[in-house]
Parts: C-alpha cells; structure tokens; sequence
C-alpha cells in the first residue's frame, strides 16, 4: 500500500506545479491534455484507495460537494473596511495626517482595488483549511468547498512558510470568462447576468461547487495576517507569499508600487484611471497603504478602518434616463424616503430602474419632477442616486413635486422634527413597514442573529398574523409554523432552535437589537458598560445619561422617550419574561474593574504587546483610549520609535509617559492608583 501512497503524493505534487505554472504564473509546461491525464489517473488512484486521498488533492478542483448550509465563522483577525475617497485632496489630507504622525521617512504600497468578493483563508501546516466570507468583517461564511475549485488559490503551499496564519484577498470574474458564461446562457435561452462582480459573489456561495469550478474565478492575494510573523512590512509579506505559491499582484504589470511621495501615488492613480479598462477583470479604485507594520501599529485604527491605509475610487459612470414616477418608502424608524421609478438604463455594469432622491430637500434643491431626464450616479459606485436634471429637455407642461403629507402605509400625518432632512411617520406602533424593519433589524446579525430567520420568513408570518412585534417571535410554536409554505419541519426546527439560542446573545447586542433611534452598536456598548442592567438604564434621566462619557442630548433624549412609552415597557417584560439577557453576564464581568476610571490613555510606539491587546485592557478597567495627545490626556503609553510629536506634544502639555512594563503594573493590583514605576523619569514624566 505504501507504494499507492507513494504514487498519490507524487502524481498530487506534480499536478500542483502544473496548477501554479498555468493559472499563476501564466507559463504552462504541460497541454490541457496531458494535464488531465494525469488528473484522471489521480482520480482513479483515489476511488480504488479512499484512505490515501486528501481532502485537498488537485481532483478538489473539480468540485461535487454539495453544500445546504453555509455555517457562520469568526474571523481570527477582523476584517476591516478601508475608509474611501472620492478625490485626490483626501488622499493628500491621508498622507499629511500620517506624516504628523510618523515623522520619519514613509514608504506607501499602491494597490489596484480588485471589484470582487472579498475571501479570508487559513492555512495550517502548508494546508488550506478553511475559507471565509468578509460578513460583517467579525465572522462571515465558510464557503471552503467552493474556494477549492479556484485553481489560483493553492491547495498545498510550497517554500518556506509559516505554520498557522491567514492570507486575505480577492476573488474576481476575469471579463473573458464572463462573457463565456453569458454566451453560454444566452444559448440556452436563459437571461444573462448583469456584471462580473454580483455574479462572482453569487457564485461563491452557490450550494453544488461544481458549478463553481466550471465558471472560472480567479483571485488575487494580498495581505497575510497571523502571530509571530518573520516579516516586517506589507511588501515583504506579499512577496513571501508569492513564494509559497498565492497568486500576488504583479509588479512587473505595475499592479503594485512602492513609493515615498504624493507625487508618486497621483501617477499611480492617474495611470490605472487611464488603463482600468485595458484589465482583464475589473477595479473601482487604488489602496494606498503604508507599508512597514511598526508604523501601522503606531498609526492605529478607528473603529471601523486603519488609520494607515484608503482607497481611491474612481469617478462614478453618470448616465442619462427618465424619471416616469416618485414612490415613497416607509424605514423601520418611520423615517420616508423618496425612491424615483426610471426607464431602466445600464450603470456601470447594471442595470438601473430605481434611484434614492433622499428627503425634500435634495427634490426641491434639484427641481426634480416627473417625466424630467435626470442624470444617474451610482454614489460610492454602490447606490444609485440623482445628482442632476436636464432643464432644456423638459416639456412646459411639467408639474412641480409636491411631497406627500400623509404615510403611504398607514395614511398617518407626517412630521418633520426642527433641524432634521428627513420626514417621518410617527405611527410606530401600528404603521406595517416600521413593525417588520424593526423585526428584520432584531433578528440581524450584528444583533440577535437568529438563524432560520430573515427578511422573507418576517414578512411571511406578519401576513400570516402570526408576529407583530419582537416578542411575538417567542412565542411561535411548531404546530403555527408547520403549516405555512416553505416550511418543513428541518426548517421549523432550525427557527425555533435559533430563537431559543437567542437568548444567551449578551447585553449590549439585545440593547442595540431594541432598535432605539441614535441607539447604534457602539453606543449599546457604552450604555451597557455604564449601566450594567436595564433596570438601571431605564430609569435613568436625561442628565445622568449625559454624564455618560460620549453621550449626548440627542441620544440622551431617544433613551427616556423610548423607555416612557408604555408598550415598549410591555415589550421590554414581555422579552424580560422569554429569558432574553438584560444585564451584564458574570463571563462579561470576568477580569473588568474600574481601576482605570476617568483615565485616558493614548498608545504610541511599539510594544511586545499588540496595541489592541492594550487597548483592551484599558477599556476592561473602565479607562478610555484616545487618538491625539490633549490636555485631557492621564497618560502616554510609550513604545519603541515612538513618533517625535506625539513626545514633544506630551512634554508640553505634561502628560505623563508610562512603559509598557509600568502599565501592566497599573492594572495588576494597587487600587489605591498610586501606580508603580519601573523606570526613571528621562523626558517628560516617564514612568
């Protein structure tokens, strides 16, 4: 049997030289026949002997594995958004923001951004082993059966590589393939797909792989994240990983550059918006990123993005269409939002039928009317928008927009509240859309994250009369459920199942679940820090919430309104009485203190520590992190090639300066605060 062993290993080895040759390096030594001759010979090597295939092999590629369920993975490093720009002054405003703060030499990694569906994958022991969706960028998909049948992902690294780590990238449709597919539909008489983007998404999650495999995708790798790297910088990492066999922008193509001026990131961007259309796949813009880690470290991050890197985005495709009607739709805060009905045109890949005006105001600014020609943008390439309207194609005739008085929905008066665009239907408790946005908004997956339960399912038993609010849901049976269309009884059970795992979902999402206007995640997070139980937040006046540290009137006022409502008082019993989670558990409490109390700290330099370790344990004994340097600075936690600035900035204002090793000390004991030094003062008060 060895000698089968033997055979399989050496037949999977050669196959995936061939695999890299052709589809990475674009440079094959073998034809397509020869190829699948030896794919073939696997293959049968395999069925014969079962327990010699790996789950890995190049016969993968192929797919087969169906997949029903696409099971929710937390991704080990976040995923984060890169915050964009649409003009080349906010590029230059990025650079002098970093330079302020890394006041030594900068090089910057210029990077086409790849129009795809954005995929993490993990490789254990030169293996991959599992494949992930961005999601929310906490967790998101595992879609591994499918990602195999990608032959420029590999399947087994070679080279020198790190044991565990995670390698984040792009997955594209290439424009020949897509075309090849839509001929291929067009044949078969079924309708063609819009754009090379939202098919590749759609096909990354389809259930059988393969199909997947059969259309072609391809993916681009560009940045590895793991512990104990050996490399130092972005570019470094890329290169390694070109190494170990990933498919890595080419900079012999000019796909990547390094460079040290603005100068040089303008040719960088005025090149590509030039040549995008020359590609073989599609791009919306460039990253520019800052390419040692220690001065990404130093830079930090926001709560949403890096400090130390954005994107560009091209300027919008705007086309020209008629605007035939204006509908109003109806949000799950009772805000109204006016939606123009246009001729259908095709925008930047898609097809285009509707357009958001905003509010009133941006209708009465523009003159928007019926039966206008109005000029089409899609904002941030993302949703379509009216930016503008051709007065001398318009009929004399034409009737001016008179926005509507009364709820679409419900027929309620309209209000408008002082200081605010939008208008709203203040008819919360009855008016249809606002009941089923704010059950779609509870069983979100930011939120609650109920499985077997969406968007269709909510509209589905409201019609049905069976749920008209949150704590309606807990009460559903299997005898209600069993009966409906689409459900059988592996889908009432998951509904259920899930609804009952709800109630373990801590604090502060349920508070965020509520759906109380200005009441958003991170703000659920402060309330429930401050607060710790309901109780104690609801009754809670409008000056106690303001003394909370970032909340202010308005969010201040939302709170006591919505606490004063009686039915949302019942709601909140009703759910209090289902078992759902109301204050802060005992695990949540674990390890916090309020050692750090009214402190601010703000993190410099690098440490053996990562920064967002530290910045965890000042948050877990109650102290607070901040970007600059300010007269309400407490301390300055000071690392290694600490920036120039942020020091000098700290001598002048006399902030005092604590090592590392000095804040450990903080948080290990002394709650008196008289903390330990474990050095010196040198400059400043270095503690």
């Amino acid at each position: 049997m060895s000698k089968v062993n033997e055979a399989i290993n050496k037949l999977t080895k050669e196959l995936n030289e061939h695999n890299y040759n052709y589809y990475v390096l674009s440079a094959p030594t073998i034809s397509d026949y020869d190829f699948d001759i030896l794919l073939k010979e696997l293959q049968v090597l395999e069925e014969k002997y079962p327990e010699f295939a790996d789950e890995n092999s190049p016969t993968k590629r192929v797919g087969g594995d169906i997949t029903k369920n696409f099971p929710s993975v937390q991704h080990r490093f976040p995923m984060l958004s890169l915050g964009n720009s649409y003009s080349k002054e906010e590029i230059i405003d990025f650079d002098t923001r970093v330079r302020k703060v890394i006041e030594r030499e900068i090089e910057y990694i210029c990077e086409l951004k790849y129009d795809g569906v954005a995929i993490s994958l993990t490789y254990e022991n030169g293996e991959l082993k599992k494949a992930v969706t961005r999601g929310d960028g906490a967790s998101g998909e595992e879609v591994t059966a499918n990602i195999r049948t990608i032959r420029s992902i590999p399947l087994m690294l070679k080279g020198d590589y790190p044991i565990d780590f995670d390698i984040r990238g792009e997955i594209v449709f290439p424009h020949a393939n897509f075309k090849k597919l839509n001929e291929e539909r067009k044949k078969l008489g079924e309708p063609e797909f819009a754009n090379p983007r939202n098919t590749a998404s759609g096909t990354v999650k389809m259930q059988d792989s393969s199909i997947v495999a059969k259309r072609g995708l391809d993916c681009f790798l560009y940045a590895v994240y793991g512990n104990n790297l050996s490399f130092k910088s972005h570019y470094q990492g890329l290169t390694n990983a070109g190494k170990w066999g990933f498919k890595i922008p080419d900079e012999s193509a000019n796909y990547i550059k390094r460079v040290k001026t603005i100068e040089q990131i303008m040719e960088f961007i005025d090149y590509w918006d030039e040549k995008r259309s020359e590609l073989p796949f599609d791009i919306d813009g460039i990253v520019i990123k800052v390419n040692a880690y220690d001065k990404q470290e130093e830079l930090g991050y926001t709560a949403k993005s890096p400090r130390w890197a954005i994107s560009y985005k091209f300027k919008a495709e705007r086309v020209f269409t008629k605007l035939n009607s204006i509908t109003y739709q109806v949000g799950r805060t009772g805000a109204i939002t006016p939606v123009a009905n246009l001729e259908s045109v095709q925008l930047g890949g898609t097809t285009v039928k509707r357009a958001s005006m905003h509010n009133a105001d941006q209708i009465e600014r523009l003159d928007i009317r019926v039966n206008d020609t109005v000029f089409v943008e899609k904002g941030g390439e993302i949703i379509p928008k009216i930016v503008a309207v051709d007065f001398a194609a318009r009929k004399k005739d034409s009737n001016k927009t008179i926005y509507i008085a009364n709820c679409p929905e419900c027929e309620t008066p309209l209000i408008r509240k002082e200081g605010e665009a939008q208008h709203y239907c203040p008819n919360e408790s009855v008016c249809p859309p606002q009941l089923k946005g704010k059950m779609e908004h509870f069983i979100g997956r930011k939120m609650m994250d109920i499985d077997g339960l969406g968007a269709e399912t909510i509209e589905q038993l409201f019609e049905e009369d069976l749920v008209k609010n949150v704590a309606d849901l807990y009460d559903l049976t299997s005898e209600q459920l069993l009966p409906l269309d689409r459900m059988a009884e592996k889908s009432v059970n998951n509904l259920i199942d899930g609804l009952i795992k709800s109630k373990e979902v801590p604090f502060a999402k349920v508070l965020f679940a509520l759906g109380i206007r200005y009441v958003g995640e991170t703000v659920a997070k402060t309330l429930v820090k401050h607060f710790k139980t309901l109780d104690l937040l609801m009754s809670a006046t409008v000056d106690e919430l303001i003394e909370v540290d970032e909340i202010g009137e308005r969010i201040a006022d939302s709170v006591v309104s919505y606490f004063s409502e009686q039915r949302n008082v019942e709601l909140i019993t009703r759910l209090k009485a289902k078992g759902l989670q109301f204050e802060i558990g005992e695990e949540e409490l674990k390890g916090t203190s309020s050692l750090l109390e009214g402190l601010i700290f703000v993190i410099s330099g690098t440490f053996n520590m990562s920064r967002n370790d530290i910045k965890k344990a000042i948050e877990k004994n109650g102290g607070k992190v901040g970007s600059s340097i300010s007269k309400k600075t407490s301390y300055l936690i000071r690392g290694e090639n600490m920036g120039p600035s942020k020091l000098k900035k700290a001598e002048e204002l006399d902030v005092s300066m604590v090592t590392e090793n000095a804040f450990l000390k903080m948080i290990e004991q002394n709650p008196s605060g008289d903390f330990v030094t474990d050095s010196k003062p040198t400059q400043g008060r270095l503690f």
